[in-house]
C-alpha cells in the first residue's frame, strides 16, 4: 500500500510534468526531467533512494540521471547531518542551470563538429569531380553554421552570466 511519502502529490506531479516536457524538447530522457522536477519542487534534500521511491524508477535510471544532472550542474550533492547517504538538491537559478547545460552539452557538440569538419575536408579529394563542388559547398555551410553557433553560444553565455 502506498504511503504519503512514496506517492506524488498533485503539485509535485504537475511540476515534474513541466520539467519532463522541457527535457524532452531539448532531447533529454524523460527521467532527467522527472528527477530534476522532483528535486526542484522538494521541500528539502532527497537521497537517491527517496528519488527512486517517489518516481518509481530503477537504481540505474536514478544513478544515470543524477550523474547527468550533476554534469550539467543542475543538481548538487549536499551534506545532511547524521546521514551517510548522498542527498541532492536542484539548482534553481536559471542562469546557472542554462550555463551548465550550454557548457556541458552544446559547446562540446560544436567543438566536435569542428573536429569532424577537419576530417571531412581531405575526403573531398576522393569524391568524383562532378560531386566535389556540391560536397564542398555543403561542408562550407556546416562550417559557417558551426562558427555562428559558437558565436551565438558565446553571446548567450555572456548574457546569462551578465
Amino acid at each position: 500500500m502506498a504511503t504519503q511519502t512514496d506517492t506524488l502529490t498533485d503539485i509535485e506531479a504537475e511540476v515534474i510534468d513541466i520539467f519532463v516536457r522541457a527535457s524532452q524538447v531539448i532531447g533529454l530522457p524523460k527521467s532527467i526531467g522527472e528527477i530534476y522536477g522532483l528535486l526542484f519542487i522538494a521541500t528539502g534534500p532527497m537521497s537517491m533512494d527517496q528519488i527512486m521511491e517517489k518516481l518509481r524508477i530503477s537504481l540505474g535510471t536514478a544513478s544515470q540521471g543524477l550523474k547527468q544532472l550533476r554534469a550539467f550542474r543542475a543538481v548538487k550533492a549536499v551534506y545532511v547531518p547524521g546521514e551517510r547517504k548522498d542527498f541532492f538538491t536542484a539548482e534553481s537559478e536559471f542562469r546557472k542551470l542554462t550555463a551548465g547545460f550550454f557548457k556541458e552539452e552544446v559547446f562540446p557538440q560544436l567543438e566536435n563538429t569542428a573536429e569532424r569538419l577537419e576530417v571531412l575536408k581531405p575526403l573531398l579529394q576522393e569524391v568524383p569531380a562532378d560531386q566535389a563542388d556540391h560536397y564542398r559547398s555543403r561542408i562550407e555551410k556546416i562550417e559557417r553554421w558551426q562558427k555562428s553557433g559558437l558565436n551565438l553560444l558565446g553571446k548567450v553565455i555572456k548574457f546569462i552570466n551578465f
